[in-house]
């Protein structure tokens, strides 16, 4: 026979409490409920098999900028991009320089700035998805990753906060409204 215990009774002197049994009503309410609730679905990961290519470094993502953003312990390295609108950007971005454009031109012919920023030239190089040769250069870049190669990767600026901006204080009276007021007899 097992032994049941009041509540707060139990011989470890852990606290107790009997576990209430389900509840018997309408079993038919919580079907309907969970059918008009939308169910929020994962978003596909898009070009995965970068993520497969540098697993031994154990990268984690974020999104960003409604993509993919692949770091690498404190470094964003590339940025995952599969969307409908602006498709010449898709494929995969690496993060770099303007300084390390040529030489990573030599090994990616088909790199070029994204053009989703409107800048002519950017620190983000895209390996463009519609490109003839694109796994094989996303694959030639997972490997300079996992090489560690320097051209490839940046580590993020510190995050700040819209009202965070320092003001020298001597500027900030010099231009007020008060310290004019003040300064009227």
């Amino acid at each position: 026979m097992p032994v049941t215990y009041r509540r707060g009774s139990c011989p470890t002197g852990r606290r107790y409490h009997k576990l209430m049994p389900k509840s018997h009503g309408n079993k038919g309410l919580s079907t309907i409920r969970d059918s008009l609730l939308p169910v929020r679905r994962r978003k596909t990961v898009p070009h995965e098999f970068v993520l497969e290519a540098i697993a031994s470094l154990s990268p984690y993502t974020r999104p960003m900028f409604g993509c993919l953003a692949v770091y690498v312990q404190d470094r964003i390295v590339l940025i995952l991009r599969d969307k409908p609108t602006n498709t010449a950007d898709n494929g995969v971005w690496l993060a770099t320089t303007e300084e390390h454009h040529e030489s990573l031109r030599r090994e990616f012919p088909n790199m070029r700035s994204i053009q989703v920023l409107g800048k002519p030239v950017t620190g983000w190089q895209v390996l463009p998805a519609d490109a003839p040769d694109f796994e094989a250069a996303a694959l030639c870049a997972c490997d300079l990753v996992l090489a560690g190669d320097p051209r490839i990767g940046k580590v993020p600026g510190a995050r700040r906060t819209p009202g965070s901006k320092t003001k020298s204080p001597l500027k900030s009276l010099k231009g007020s409204k008060a310290s004019k007021r003040r300064a009227k007899p």
